[in-house]
């Protein structure tokens, strides 16, 4: 009697089949939104429809490509090299021992033709070849948190090996990318009349106000016996150092261009400018090129036929493909399903049955 009792009505638990079948069970409630069956515009692709889509793409896209190379030949740009012929005859052979030493004069001057009229501004953008700012090492080594705030002067723990001095005083702006700051300068001239180049607004409005802090100024920056790039004014603070804010947003391509400054005058066509270049920065040691651009703008930017043409390039495919699907529905007709049969006709509402 006891065991009878014990059997029917100790624990209370339910064990059977239909009970641990529905404690095992993870199908989630129905809801026409998980099982997506809301309402959708779906789309039968008839060779009408793919005709017109076809023919609207090329209509489009081949007047903006044409628009987009317009505008990028008449942008006037002028690039010249100079990190070859900036080095004196004896030194040809030994172009690293002429970057390294103190000893060697390292101004040089050319001169540039205009070869055509060059409306205002004119950005001034030096070029680097075989540059690697975007290797893993290079773009790692910084402190975000030093540059935006003086507190954290101290945050140097990705910086090696350029985070601290010999006697453990923080580097700021610590890190080899802050450390390798290109430092050629450039300065102009027409007839001897000096050409101001203006630095206003060359770096991004976002990185001075929230990446570089105007309380962080520059201390122990190249102060070791191995000297990267150029040096920084210690009285001015991080937020106003528009060339290092521009040099520390980093490049993803090896050959790459940062704005220098601009020049806030028209230049006439056949006007002889002379530059003269204080040719400071270490490219030889990796076979690096250096290059002074000259450049206007249009409404895409820089020069750059790419973008036209492959607006034009895509326009074309788009409308020789309607043209070929044209000739197939026109010559070799195929009957259509008859769309009454699709699941979503013969169950509009979307319920299951």
């Amino acid at each position: 009697m006891i065991g009878e009792a014990t059997s029917s009505g100790g624990g209370g638990k339910d064990d059977s089949p239909a009970a641990v079948s529905a404690k095992k069970n993870k199908k989630p409630n129905y809801s026409r939104f998980t099982q997506q069956e809301l309402p959708a515009c779906k789309p039968i692709l008839t060779p009408g429809w793919v005709i017109t889509s076809f023919i609207v793409v090329g209509v489009v896209f081949i007047p903006i490509g044409l628009a987009s190379l317009y505008a990028s030949e008449h942008v006037v740009e002028i690039v010249e090299r100079y990190d070859k012929d900036c080095i004196p005859p004896d030194y040809r052979n030994n172009s690293l021992h002429y970057i390294q030493t103190s000893k060697t004069n390292k101004t040089c001057t050319m001169t540039i033709n205009v070869p055509k009229h060059m409306k205002s501004p004119v950005f001034i953008y030096y070029e680097l070849d075989n540059f690697y700012q975007n290797h893993r090492r290079y773009v790692k080594s910084r402190s975000d948190k030093q540059l935006r705030s003086k507190a954290s002067e101290g945050v140097t723990e990705t910086c090696k090996p350029e985070a601290v001095t010999s006697n453990g005083q923080p580097i700021v702006p610590c890190g080899l990318v802050a450390w390798s700051l290109f430092n050629d300068t450039y300065r102009f001239s027409v007839k001897k009349e000096v050409l101001d180049v203006s630095k206003k607004n060359i770096a991004w409005k976002s990185d001075q106000e929230h990446k570089f802090g105007s309380d962080v100024y520059p201390k122990n920056f190249q102060s070791g016996s191995l000297i990267g790039g150029g040096k920084l004014n210690s009285s001015i603070p991080l937020s106003e150092q528009v060339d290092l804010i521009v040099w520390m947003r980093t490049a993803a391509l090896p050959n790459f261009r940062k704005l220098y400054g601009k020049i806030e005058k028209d230049l006439q066509a056949n006007t002889t400018i002379t530059v003269t270049i204080e040719n400071n920065y270490n490219t030889y040691s990796f076979g690096g090129k250096k290059k002074l651009v000259l450049s206007t703008t249009s409404w895409i930017g820089g020069k750059n036929s790419f973008l036209g043409r492959a607006y034009i390039a895509i326009g074309g495919l788009c409308l020789s493909l309607a043209v070929c699907f044209v000739f197939v529905y026109v010559f070799k007709p195929r009957p259509l399903g008859d769309p009454s049969y699709l699941s979503w006709n013969r169950n509009p509402s979307g319920q299951m049955n």
